[in-house]
């Protein structure tokens, strides 16, 4: 729908609807010169960007034309040569491409932007102008009208006759600028259907001419392309002809490198950083090394490749003795100490790796360093959930919420590695381990601290979430429902080792209250997760797949900030399902788990000797007795068929669908929440509300538990032929462990183990 006609016949009238169908007029025209104000300031921007680009490209043509190629050899053959000279044509190309996109650019100011600027300030703004004296003269009008209107009719005659005649006056002024203003309103509506869109048409009609002067450089400049692609077909075969040969010595010199290598007259010869003491400290400085044997010289030459030269003069000495550098006596790695016949004190040298130090110590018949035999019993580097372990968390953790809780970036921002390092070998010293947990000195930078925290839980034989539950917090937190995911990591979180959860529940402590300052520290609960995901629950394996469950690992951290006193302070209501169950029996090894093909079928948990067996008759016992039960109080409770409805949908039936456990913990009992609960099959029970025997419950422990089993006995030998055939039908279809049979084809030793 386009604009309705404004009528100047309805100027006099001056209705609502006159009004209305003006103000959209004049929305439109607002609309216009918005969009034409945006227009101009994006061909503004868009000449603006033309320049750059051909400012970019003439810098680019100026740089192809300067390169010359130099050839090895001392001749050039003629496609060499008309290679060499390629890149001089395509800057000439380029060159007059650009000469003709300026005459465009320049062109395009006159023809798109002035023609705009113009019919917007001319046409536009006349047209605001009028409403401006359109809207005067109609306030004014409007007071004259209700003052005249109010004049009294006591007033002399003269005096009302000349109030007539002034609003008479007013009223024709007022009519003639709502003609002029409506006039003017639809030409500026008829004017820029053409105005407005003939700047536009030019510009594109500049833009073909450029892109067809293109095309015309593009037809001038086929010879030469189809030339040059020869020269570099021939270049190419030439290259394949030689790069074979180069290829093939190479891959000897990489199998042999000791019978293409260079003879050297040294015995050892390469880089080595070399310690030196300077006025603010000491720095390592990279020498160029030689060292022979005969003569015991060792030259020592400053050179940096990054530098490209010499750093300062050379130096010999004649060596006295080499001794490797113990490693906790120095941050660096790979050093070994060497002492001069001419020269006081030790020269403290750095290999390029652990192999390069033992070449140059063999070399120089290096010898090892004595250690203390009473050094303390733990062994380096190592990290645990002892007493001193604890004690480390404990003193990160009371250094950080004292003094750096409102450091912004807690935890992300890591400490220089050589100082954290250091920090850690403190503090896992048993000597200041035993110390009080606040003796962190206000020397050590926040980030220091949080990184030797972070690295110590990384040190950890295993992640403090354990890789057995890896898995199961992964599918906990893809459930759908968040009160789910929390109840599921909740359980989870209680059947971690108590070591683990009691450290787990100090640092997730911890980071609720880091997240409680993240206005200041601006580390919100997800920033820990993502920090603390990849530390706490690390998969055994990298894979493609694990590394895609990232996310879901700093969902679980979250989960358990926000829930913290929820999870670590409470045991969880809900007993254990069958997910959970299949979950928690994964196994805890630090080789991989064994494949599903390789996992035993077992429905039962397997013990030792007797008691394995003692073990399978107890869950036989059970199995039976609560087939025993279940079946009596189906035929006492309901004159049903003594044949089970496979359609029921009692949630007993469930058990006919055993999961495969991939291991089970050691010997369960029976109460424990971590044990499996038997038996792992019942017969579905009445869908009557009457109460039944529970099915670990024996019926042999009362005077009506002989009861029920007498008529149970009667009831198992006249349904036991339906039992037989429903349940081989699931052995057969559904994987489960394949002494199953057992529980059927030896009924009568069963109930005669249940008599005893």
């Amino acid at each position: 729908m386009g604009l309705p006609a404004l009528e100047f016949s309805d100027c006099c009238l001056d209705s609502p609807h006159f009004r209305e169908t003006l103000k959209s007029h004049e929305a439109e025209l607002d609309k216009t010169n918005k969009f034409i104000k945006e227009l101009i300031k994006d061909g503004k921007s868009l000449i603006s960007a033309l320049k750059n680009l051909s400012s970019a490209k003439r810098k680019f043509a100026d740089s192809l034309n300067e390169f010359k190629f130099q050839c090895i050899g001392d001749a050039e053959t003629d496609d060499e040569m008309c290679i060499a000279r390629s890149l001089q044509e395509f800057a000439t190309v380029l060159r007059n491409l650009e000469d003709e996109r300026i005459r465009m650019i320049e062109n395009a100011s006159e023809v798109l932007i002035t023609p705009l600027e113009k019919f917007r300030k001319e046409q536009i703004g006349a047209a605001k102008e009028a409403k401006k004296k359109y809207d005067k003269e109609t306030e004014k009008y409007c007071g004259i009208l209700e003052k005249h209107l109010n004049l009294s009719s006591k007033k002399k005659e003269s005096q009302l006759q000349e109030a007539d005649s002034q609003v008479d006056l007013v009223r024709q002024h007022f009519y003639e600028v709502s003609l002029e203003y409506v006039f003017k309103v639809q030409e500026v509506q008829e004017r820029k259907m053409f105005e407005f869109v003939e700047p536009l048409l030019a510009f594109l009609q500049g833009l073909f001419t450029f892109y067809h002067h293109g095309y015309e450089l593009a037809k001038d400049f086929g010879d030469f392309k189809t030339q040059l692609t020869i020269s570099i077909q021939n270049t190419r075969n030439r290259f394949e002809g030689t790069r074979s040969e180069v290829e093939s010595l190479m891959k000897k010199m990489k199998e042999n490198p000791l019978e293409h290598k260079t003879i050297s007259p040294y015995t050892m010869e390469g880089y080595l950083y070399v310690q030196e003491k300077r006025h603010f400290g000491t720095s390592w400085v990279k020498h160029y090394c030689t060292y022979q044997r005969d003569s015991k010289q060792i030259t020592m030459v400053p050179f940096d490749q990054k530098s490209g030269g010499k750093g300062g003069e050379d130096e010999s000495v004649t060596l006295k003795s080499c001794t490797r550098r113990k490693t906790d006596s120095i941050e660096k790695r790979f050093c070994f100490d060497v002492e001069a016949v001419d020269r006081p004190g030790v020269i403290t040298m750095q290999a390029l790796s652990e192999e390069d130090r033992r070449l140059w110590m063999e070399a120089m018949d290096g010898r090892e360093p004595v250690y203390n035999s009473n050094k303390d019993s733990q062994s380096e580097g190592t990290a645990q959930l002892d007493s001193i372990g604890f004690s480390i968390i404990r003193k990160c953790i009371h250094a950080v919420e004292t003094r750096g809780i409102n450091e912004q970036g807690l935890y992300r921002i890591v400490g220089v590695n050589s100082r954290v390092q250091k920090l850690l070998s403190v503090l896992m010293d048993p000597k200041t381990a035993s110390e009080t947990e606040t003796d962190i000195c206000a020397e050590w930078e926040i980030k220091t601290i949080t990184s030797a925290l972070k690295t110590y839980l990384r040190m950890l034989p295993g992640p403090l979430m354990m890789y057995q539950f890896q898995r199961s917090f992964i599918k906990a937190a893809k459930l759908e429902n968040q009160e789910s995911r929390v109840s599921e990591i909740h359980s989870l979180v209680h059947r971690l080792p108590e070591k683990n959860r009691q450290m787990l529940q100090l640092l997730m402590n911890h980071l609720a209250n880091v997240a409680n300052n993240h206005k200041q520290n601006l580390m919100t609960v997800a920033n820990l997760g993502v920090v603390f995901g990849p530390t706490l629950l690390r998969p055994q394996e990298e894979t493609v797949a694990a590394i895609m469950d990232i996310k879901f690992q700093n969902i679980v951290i979250e989960i358990l900030i926000e829930n913290h006193e929820k999870i670590f302070n409470t045991v969880p209501d809900t007993p254990l399902t069958n997910a959970q169950l299949h979950l928690s029996r994964k196994k805890s090894s630090d080789s991989k788990p064994p494949s599903c093909s390789e996992r035993p079928l077992t429905l039962f948990h397997a013990v030792q000797s007797t008691e394995k067996q003692e073990q399978r008759n107890s869950i036989i016992n059970s199995s039976l007795e609560s087939v025993v039960s279940s079946n009596a109080n189906s035929i006492l409770n309901s004159s049903s068929s003594l044949q089970p409805n496979m359609n029921s949908s009692d949630p007993d039936l469930d058990v006919l669908k055993p999961t495969r456990p991939n291991s089970l913990p050691p010997n369960p009992s029976p109460t424990s929440p971590l044990s499996p609960s038997w038996p792992m099959f019942s017969a579905p029970s009445s869908p009557m509300p009457t109460s039944s025997t529970s099915s670990d419950s024996s019926p042999i422990r009362s005077v009506a538990g002989f009861v029920w089993f007498s008529v149970a006995a009667v009831v198992l030998s006249l349904a036991w032929s339906s039992f037989h055939a429903v349940f081989s039908l699931l052995v057969n279809f559904v994987p489960c462990h394949p002494n199953l049979h057992l529980l059927f084809d030896r009924p009568e030793e069963l109930v005669r183990e249940d008599s005893r």
